[in-house]
């Protein structure tokens, strides 16, 4: 009797791959993830440069508050106030006199910041 291959050999392990059908693609899949990362990351950087913006009209706002109450409370000026909140980029609001005491209000960009100063002395 002649000894003949039996139906039930299988092929080698290397030929052993899933069928793969011509029209399931892969690529591209991860174009649109990447697009909503990078959309993401653009609304997260103009976010924080408003923000940033904001906390740096802050800080000015005070310093042009505090310099424009303390030019005032020295020279017991109004006019020394001004000056001092227009060489910090600020615009003064309001000058309010107690005695030799006295607040300024002064506004740079968005925000507005209040200082209080009275003679040293």
């Amino acid at each position: 009797m002649p000894i003949t291959a039996s139906p039930l050999v299988t092929a080698p392990v290397a030929d052993r791959r899933p069928p793969t059908a011509p029209h399931h693609r892969d690529g591209g899949q991860a174009t649109p993830f990447v697009v909503l990362l990078v959309v993401l990351a653009l609304g997260a950087v103009v976010l924080l440069g408003r923000l940033g913006g904001v906390v740096v009209d802050r800080a000015e706002a005070r310093t042009a508050a505090d310099a424009a109450a303390t030019a005032a409370a020295l020279d017991r000026s109004d006019d020394a106030a001004r000056a001092a909140a227009v060489a910090n980029d600020g615009e003064v609001e309001d000058i309010t006199w107690f005695g030799s005491e006295v607040e300024v209000t002064v506004r740079v960009g968005g925000a507005r910041a209040t200082s209080r100063a009275r003679p040293g002395g």
